[in-house]
């Protein structure tokens, strides 16, 4: 019997998994939750998208959508109930540099112990460009793209909380008071505690789990 609902790999802390949990969620998109730990991943996985990263979006089809940016895009277009599909050129400006740029030093300064070519620090203030860039955004209006949360808060917002969370005390005493506000205003939102439930490890024989 085919599944009637998309099939999603995910894993509770990995931010590309978090966004796209998120924006799923939002947009109402009921699917399959299959729960993966990395040292361990499925083959299931691994035959549908060989990369091996979460997260990764089979539809009832067969087709294989594996890049979180891409699963935000797809869900926007099959179900709208917030309006955001007007912002999604903005959000794809700003995952463009999140990705691209502040992602690299991001993890440089989570992981400075295996990135020795410069110091923790050091490292820590190559990503507060992106900081910078968002504090000045948030300056006229509550959200990055308007006036409530969107789509593009949705995909920035679990980066910065990984930023924040290497060191939170140096994070809450920075210069960046709206952006401060607007985390704490996304980690105590409802849609991020309810996508942020633990899961058992996914096996083939385990019941199976829809999200939301």
């Amino acid at each position: 019997m085919t599944n009637p609902y998309p099939v999603l790999y995910s894993f509770r802390r990995c931010p590309y998994a978090m966004r796209a949990r998120l924006v799923l969620y939002a947009s109402n998109i009921k699917c399959e939750l299959r729960e993966v730990v990395l040292r361990d991943k499925p083959d299931e996985m691994l035959k549908i998208s060989a990369k091996g990263t979460v997260p990764v979006l089979q539809l009832a089809d067969g087709t294989v959508i594996d890049e979180s940016h891409d699963i935000i895009c797809w869900a926007i277009n099959q179900s709208d109930p917030h309006c955001w599909k007007s912002y999604l050129d903005e959000m794809n400006t700003l995952v463009e540099v999140n990705d691209f740029k502040f992602k690299q030093h991001l993890d440089k300064y989570k992981y400075s112990s295996r990135n020795q070519e410069l110091s923790k620090e050091e490292h820590r203030q190559n990503g507060e460009f992106f900081l910078e860039l968002l504090e000045k955004r948030l300056e006229s209006k509550s959200f990055l793209s308007a006036s409530q949360m969107t789509v593009t808060d949705l995909a920035i917002f679990p980066f910065i909380r990984q930023f924040a969370f290497v060191d939170k005390n140096y994070f809450d005493n920075l210069p960046y008071p709206k952006l401060q506000n607007w985390l704490e205003w996304h980690l105590n939102s409802d849609i991020f505690k309810n996508i942020m439930f633990k899961y058992d490890q996914w096996k083939p024989e385990i019941e199976t789990i829809y999200f939301p």
